[in-house]
């Protein structure tokens, strides 16, 4: 298996990151049109409270340079390494798979039960694929 297929997971999480970017930038729009906050707050972010219709975007945006990192960093280990195996593919399709539920979760419902459920699976996908990395360049020697 090519070491390069690992990018490809990892482009559909830049895109994820791109996606809610936009959804951020739209919901501040929409909430400095309507009123609710003065374009002036986004300057130093204080004064005032973001809207919630903005602020959670504005969060998850954050948090997708948070644990995500470890993801890009096993991905890149993996292919670095040259043991980016069907298994690890498997592995990082599955993590971007939670974390666009957990996306999905986050910004529509937000449901804290199902978003916290979401993140823990992408934490133990996470996990198996540092498992597999850790594993695999051991038994390379």
């Amino acid at each position: 298996m090519s070491v390069t297929n690992l990018i490809y997971p990892m482009a559909a999480m830049v895109l994820l990151t791109a996606v809610v970017l936009v959804k951020l930038y739209r919901a501040r729009i929409a909430a400095i049109r309507a009123g609710h906050i003065d374009i002036d707050y986004f300057r130093l972010h204080q004064g005032a409270r973001e809207p919630e219709s903005s602020a959670k975007f504005s969060r998850h945006f954050v948090n997708l340079f948070e644990v995500p990192t470890l993801f890009y960093v096993a991905c890149l280990a993996a292919m670095v390494a040259g043991v980016a195996t069907p298994l690890m593919v498997g592995l990082a399709w599955a993590y971007v798979g939670v974390r666009v539920g957990h996306a999905y979760i986050h910004l529509g419902s937000n449901r804290l039960r199902r978003r916290r459920n979401a993140f823990a699976i992408g934490w133990l996908v996470l996990l198996a694929m540092w498992g597999t990395l850790t594993v695999s360049v051991a038994l390379r020697g």
